[in-house]
């Protein structure tokens, strides 16, 4: 500024500040934590009183907890921080806000995280005292609570972080142990079973939020279920439509049928050919027209097989085209009466087999069906998926416990007993192409593919999942209790 220039800064008036003209956050944050700490500032806003000097209105924030398995993320982060922001406003509105944090200590991420140390020295962890494994792992979870409790601390979150809640509190364990009590004293307690998403590698069941999915390329089978027994022509046509429509049908379907000894199959399509063993239904949709086909097979040495399958008409091309086999005469049935037919499971009278899968297979209605992709039929294993439980439950189909936790199939089960679905480094075992080639031996084996396709995995191992059945707890809702 030149002498001839006025100075005008005494003429303006600003605002003066105690504040730095930087924050110097690194710095003063930890002060200012400390300070809260050092006057216990959650506990004596517990201690205000409302404006009348009565108790002010309680409000609770219940809190989902992390897992004390590793340090915070961003995800740890932005959760607690908006709900710091609930907590505090709420305080600020005049009622009593507590905040009291927790943790979860059970389950599978800090299991894995023991099993991953014991990995790296090479131990197994089946060889490990189970009562020592559940003390590393609650060793494990008590250092991490530490270390994000602290790490909370450092994000200013307020709350009781000198008592927080503990899942694997013997306290909190003895209430669910009483709850529990309850339920099995009121009479709603029963035991079942259910089909859950399986880890064979982590044996144990995972969550839906535990599940990830990636693409898998899978094996494909359009199997035959024989028909063995029709008791009325008519049980594969219309009911209620006119007389004579239904007369017309019967009697081109009678003539269809009785021309010579021709076999007679319903053809399902899946991508899990290990759960085949464990079928017990074939499921249809009433509102899917389906078409009775005449196909014709060319075999190596020039001999012609010659059969007849039930297909949805929208699908036939399809199946006909992966099968490499010759359309022929074809017959459109409107809808199904099931009533007279009968199928026979594919291993039925296999060698070797010890009359384990010597009966008949029902076919049934269910709303699942769709004809978008496959036969139109769907094999129905009660033990391994949601749609086929819900089919077994509603008609009262038998449930099988044929896989054992380790994804292997129970020891004495014929033909495929102790073999893998998947190993436990999480690969393909051999019993889907064990079930292939038994599918082929018995003749029941309609066509065979890959496909690759979403398939669910574990968020830890990131290897594939399987349905499997497991015995389960369960508490009737749909019931009146015996309190006592």
């Amino acid at each position: 500024m030149c002498a001839d220039t006025p100075d005008y800064r005494d003429t303006v008036f600003l605002p003066e500040t105690d504040f730095p003209m930087r924050a110097g956050l690194p710095q003063r944050e930890p002060e200012w934590l400390a300070r809260w700490q050092r006057i216990g500032v959650y506990d004596r806003l517990r201690g205000k009183t409302a404006p009348d000097g009565g108790k002010r209105q309680d409000f609770t924030l219940h809190d989902g907890p992390p897992y004390a398995n590793g340090h915070l993320h961003i995800g740890h982060a932005l959760n607690k921080v908006l709900k710091d922001m609930v907590v505090r406003s709420q305080q600020m509105m005049g009622r009593d806000a507590r905040y009291v944090p927790g943790w979860d200590c059970h389950g599978l991420p800090i299991e894995w995280k023991i099993e991953e140390q014991y990995r790296a020295k090479g131990l197994n962890k089946d060889d490990v005292n189970i009562v020592d494994f559940r003390q590393e792992c609650r060793r494990f979870a008590e250092g991490w609570i530490d270390v994000q409790r602290a790490e909370f601390k450092r994000l200013g979150i307020t709350g009781n972080w000198d008592n927080p809640y503990l899942t694997m509190n013997f306290h909190a364990e003895a209430v669910i142990a009483d709850e529990f009590m309850k339920f099995l004293m009121n009479g709603s307690l029963y035991q079942g079973s259910k089909p859950v998403m399986w880890s064979p590698v982590e044996k144990t069941a995972l969550a839906e939020a535990e599940v990830e999915y990636h693409d898998l390329t899978s094996h494909t089978i359009w199997a035959r279920f024989p028909v063995v027994a029709l008791s009325d022509q008519g049980a594969l046509v219309a009911m209620g439509r006119e007389a004579e429509h239904i007369a017309a049908e019967k009697e081109a379907l009678k003539a269809f049928l009785e021309r010579d000894a021709i076999p007679f199959s319903i053809v399902i399509w899946t991508t899990t050919p290990w759960t085949i063993p464990q079928n017990r239904a074939v499921s249809f949709s009433p509102s899917i027209t389906y078409g009775l086909y005449e196909v014709a097979r060319t075999a190596e040495d020039g001999t012609i097989s010659v059969e007849r399958i039930v297909l949805a008409d929208k699908l036939a091309a399809n199946v006909l085209s992966a099968a490499k086999v010759e359309e022929g005469a074809a017959l459109r049935l409107a809808s199904f009466d099931t009533s007279g037919l009968h199928l026979a499971h594919p291993y039925r009278g296999i060698a070797g087999g010890q009359g384990e899968w010597d009966f008949d297979v029902p076919l049934l209605p269910g709303d699942h069906v769709t004809d978008d992709a496959g036969t139109g039929f769907v094999h129905t294993a009660p033990s391994h998926g949601d749609d086929d439980y819900q089919m077994g439950v509603k008609f009262g189909l038998p449930m099988t416990y044929n896989v054992e936790a380790d994804g292997t199939y129970r020891r004495d089960l014929p033909l495929f007993g102790g073999q893998a679905i998947l190993t436990p480094e999480g690969k393909e075992g051999p019993a889907n192409v064990s079930n292939i080639k038994a599918l082929a031996a018995s003749g029941a084996l309609f066509a065979k593919g890959k496909l690759k396709h979403s398939y669910p995995h574990s968020w830890r191992s990131k290897a594939p999942l399987i349905y499997r059945n497991t015995p389960q707890w369960f508490v009737a809702i749909d019931k009146p209790l015996d309190d006592g």
